[in-house]
């Protein structure tokens, strides 16, 4: 009896061809372990990002593909929101002190238009102690709440100096394409979104006025609620739990206003 061989067949198309190729890979010899690709890198269809780069890598950044052209667009508007989310702007943020800012390395003409061509930008670390994971017990340990275990679990490697892709610092990617896709939103549609911090713990912020509250509001105290009285107790607990060397929880709100009938998908 014969010995029975598994076979994988992929799909190639070209743009002078309108035929099919299929390509024959015996994978009857693969063992050992099982590969699992990533899926958690790339988010949209039409207008579609591709975050990459690791916590102590050369930089780390997003590719932005399905802008519509001849938008405007200029290295400051992106910065504007990468300054929002920057570390070491308080007591109660990382201490990790980095400047994010932001390179946009294609996808704009020279006088700052959108040319619906794929828009890549980087961010570079600079600040990165990749020692201060090395020397230590979290080269063999997981570290409680992140994600080390469940990276080793998944991929049977994982990146111990800042945790990797796991780290914080991945949001980069998202919050520069995000600055890009509020205004296509804003410029289309007059779509306007913001968050605020609506609860820390077991404080939260019940009077705010989802119809009239402004980013400048949020941002008028480092922990980004704009209910003033409220923000002060939630400084003051998360100062407090910060001080015994622990850590809580909290609750982000986002609003969307001016939202058209129909549009997006479930």
């Amino acid at each position: 009896r014969k010995k029975e061989r598994k076979m994988k067949f992929i799909g190639i198309s070209t743009a002078s061809s309108s035929l099919i190729g299929l390509l024959v890979v015996p994978i009857s010899n693969i063992n050992g372990f099982s590969l699992s690709m990533g899926t958690g890198n790339s988010f949209g269809r039409v207008f579609r990002i591709s975050t990459w780069g690791e916590s102590h890598g050369g930089g780390v950044g997003v590719v932005l593909d399905g802008c519509p052209p001849r938008l405007p667009i200029t290295r400051e508007e992106v910065q504007i929101d990468l300054d929002r989310r920057r570390p070491g702007q308080s007591k109660i943020t990382t201490p990790r002190n980095e400047a994010d800012a932001v390179e946009i390395m294609s996808g704009l003409s020279p006088d700052g238009l959108t040319l619906g061509t794929p828009i890549a930008m980087l961010v570079r670390n600079k600040d990165q102690r990749s020692q201060d994971y090395l020397e230590n017990d979290m080269a063999v340990a997981y570290r409680p709440s992140h994600a080390d275990a469940t990276y080793d679990a998944k991929y049977g490697v994982r990146a111990v100096a800042g945790g990797g892709r796991s780290s914080a610092r991945e949001t980069i990617g998202r919050v520069a394409a995000g600055a890009i896709a509020r205004k296509v939103l804003k410029q289309f549609n007059n779509i306007e979104i913001l968050a605020y911090v609506s609860k820390v713990q077991n404080i939260e912020a019940t009077d705010v006025d989802h119809d009239t509250f402004t980013m400048e509001d949020v941002d008028a105290n480092i922990v980004r609620c704009p209910d003033q009285d409220v923000a002060e107790k939630m400084l003051e607990r998360i100062d407090e739990i910060r001080k015994t060397g622990n850590s809580i929880g909290g609750v982000v709100t986002c609003v969307a206003r001016n939202v058209p009938a129909g549009l997006g998908a479930p």
